[in-house]
């Protein structure tokens, strides 16, 4: 089940890495970065709903504890994309996502301090790796433009992922479905994205590019949330929140892949980000089976 779950988590953030591709492929039609989230938790919400009345209708009814809980973490869930997406905008790519992938140091902290996780020294040498090779994958060392706007934005995307990792980890601990939890999740994050998004120029941009605008927006929307975040959802019921965060950070690692695949250079010092962040997720299967 552990070696499942970590399988999981990686697939996920491949996934997840493929957000740029579709940001590519989708800006020229006019998409503002908050049409995109709405979009694609949107699409992800009716996806998850279609499964649910297929798979058992039940799941759709959960308690006002849970409501209250679900609706916290689509909040979070919300907040990640948007402050990261800000922080870029702001700045720099490079500084949205090393301050984004900050997430995993803030979540291996609370898990340690909150849920009574151990902080192993395989753990923590892979956490070094992972921070190395996220600033290298993303391009630090090549030289950052620093905004203080930018930071402040993206210091709050990475709180905001954290914190999802943790609500999420408390509702598998009071034993929450993880369909419904999910379900529930990308309402949330759909409803918040139409009402800051302004929805009818997303409608007519969707109108003007239907045949092209559709299927990628469809694609995006399976490719980058849904799929991902049912599995991540699925592997937090046997990881420790800070094994996830942290695996997941082959995000960054797919991504540059992703855009040297439609362009972008992969520099030296990405390779070498990509060879530490993959060392990374090796460590942490190994602490995860030194502690089973």
């Amino acid at each position: 089940m552990q070696k499942r779950s970590l399988l999981y988590i990686i697939v996920a953030g491949i996934g997840w890495g493929t957000s740029g591709l579709f940001v590519h492929w989708l800006q020229p039609f006019g998409f503002s970065s908050l049409q995109l989230t709405a979009l694609r938790g949107l699409v992800s919400f009716l996806c998850m709903l279609v499964y649910v009345l297929i798979r058992d209708v039940r799941l759709l009814k959960v308690k006002p504890l849970e409501l209250l809980t679900f609706l916290g973490s689509g909040v979070t869930l919300f907040g990640t994309a948007a402050f990261y997406y800000m922080s870029m905008q702001a700045s720099s790519i490079a500084t949205g996502v090393v301050l984004m992938y900050m997430a995993p140091v803030y979540v291996m902290l609370f898990s340690v301090l909150f849920f009574g996780e151990r902080l192993s020294r395989l753990k923590l040498i892979s956490m070094v790796c992972m921070l190395a090779g996220c600033c290298l994958v993303a391009g630090v060392v090549g030289g950052m433009t620093i905004n203080t706007e930018g930071v402040l934005f993206g210091v709050l995307s990475g709180l905001s992922y954290a914190a999802y990792n943790i609500m999420t980890k408390l509702e598998m601990r009071r034993q929450s479905s993880p369909v419904s939890a999910t379900l529930y999740n990308f309402l949330v994050v759909a409803i918040i994205g139409l009402c800051v998004c302004n929805p009818l120029v997303a409608v007519e941009r969707i109108g003007e590019n239907t045949a092209a605008a559709v299927p990628l927006i469809v694609a995006m929307g399976l490719a980058t949330c849904f799929m991902p975040y049912v599995l991540y959802t699925l592997a937090m019921r046997t990881l420790p929140a800070g094994t996830a965060s942290a695996l997941a950070i082959v995000e960054p690692m797919s991504a540059t892949v992703f855009g040297f695949m439609i362009g972008e250079t992969l520099t030296v010092f990405s390779g070498i980000g990509i060879v530490l962040i993959l060392l990374s997720v090796f460590l942490l299967g190994r602490a995860e089976s030194t502690v089973q």
